[in-house]
């Protein structure tokens, strides 16, 4: 083997080897430990109208974290994406490497078969040779033989641009990775201040003041559930999942009772895009990773066309996304500190209906 090419198959491996470790799949860290019980220096919130307002409040902390896990998730996919190009752009390397060896050999034997013909011209071979027929015979060769040199430098000169485009790619790949990296870094420390804050604001709260606050999240969700139903918003709806559809929704509700965690797609814990395009995947379609994402690429659909299977993305930022499974409801995996459940797809303020397939 030769030393360059040792040296580039070494680099090759350092390559891939490094990726891993940039554009693995980032770890779903559970949420932190409870903060201890408040003290006399940390009283506890009042009930009663406050109550609503701590709702308020943990209901704002934990949609900035779903949305910081929407921008990890973002960026975790498309580090995935860049690792595997640049593995690819790595083998594409050593290829290339090979090949201008090769051709560079092709290039040095011309190179010496010239010289020992001591470079004249046809012309004065002809007049030298012993067998002017055995020349004149082989001239056609010699002119394919001239032809085939230059379409030999042809190639070498376009393997060599090749390895230098391969190897910008390259460079820049390592950037965007780079930078992805950082972008995760981020969303996931802005993600454990955010649930970090809304478990010490709940771990203030007596037994019976959290009892309470279930029943504020509980009517409130009811509330908006019942207006969304009274709009008529499903007066028309009338269709039948697709069979793809049906094996959506069949994934999605084996997975009830499974704990939420940020940036989880499965098979024991999930986010809310994480339980969409994995019950979506198990349903023979590739879907986007994130509910922003989703909602930005996948073909929408008005409300009154909606069908189990499809995905309504909420609030206005698209940052959660349930599944539609039917008479007026959706399986979703809420937030930290929640399971994958059933609700009303009205439950929260709608941006739209997306469809993955046709």
């Amino acid at each position: 083997m030769r030393p360059g090419k040792r040296g580039l198959l070494v680099a090759a491996v350092t390559v891939v080897c490094a990726i891993t470790v940039l554009g693995a799949p980032g770890t779903a860290f559970a949420s932190p430990s409870p903060t201890p019980s408040p003290t006399a220096t940390t009283p506890a919130p009042k009930p009663g109208k406050d109550l609503e307002a701590v709702r308020e409040k943990l209901d704002a902390l934990y949609h900035d974290a779903a949305v910081a896990t929407d921008a990890y998730n973002a960026a975790e996919e498309k580090a995935e994406k860049q690792s595997a190009e640049i593995v690819e752009l790595a083998r594409k390397i050593v290829k290339g490497r090979e090949r201008l060896d090769e051709l560079k050999d092709h290039a040095g034997a011309a190179a010496r078969s010239q010289y020992r013909t001591g470079g004249l011209p046809d012309e004065a071979q002809l007049m030298l040779s012993d067998n002017p027929q055995a020349f004149l015979d082989g001239a056609g060769r010699v002119q394919q033989g001239q032809r085939a040199t230059k379409g030999l430098l042809a190639e070498l000169t376009r393997t060599q641009q090749d390895l230098e485009q391969y190897s910008s790619d390259a460079s820049a790949q390592w950037q965007k990775l780079e930078s992805n990296r950082k972008t995760k870094a981020e969303a996931q420390k802005k993600i454990e201040k955010q649930i970090s804050a809304a478990e010490k604001l709940e771990s203030q709260l007596e037994k019976k003041e959290k009892e309470r606050l279930a029943e504020l999240e509980k009517e409130a969700a009811d509330k908006a559930q019942t207006a969304w139903l009274d709009s008529g918003a499903l007066e028309e709806v009338e269709g039948k999942a697709t069979e793809q559809g049906k094996k959506a929704v069949k994934f999605a509700t084996a997975q009830i009772g499974k704990p939420y965690v940020w940036g989880a797609e499965g098979p024991d814990s999930y986010d809310c895009s994480g339980l969409t395009s994995q019950a979506w995947a198990a349903a023979g379609q590739g879907i986007p990773r994130t509910s922003q994402e989703q909602w930005r690429q996948l073909r929408h659909v008005d409300v009154k066309d909606m069908l189990p299977g499809d995905l309504i993305i909420y609030f206005d930022d698209a940052s959660h996304v349930g599944m539609y499974i039917g008479d007026g409801a959706m399986i979703h995996a809420p937030r930290p500190g929640r399971t994958v459940t059933v609700a009303g797809a009205g439950s929260m303020s709608i941006l739209g209906v997306v469809r993955p397939g046709t």
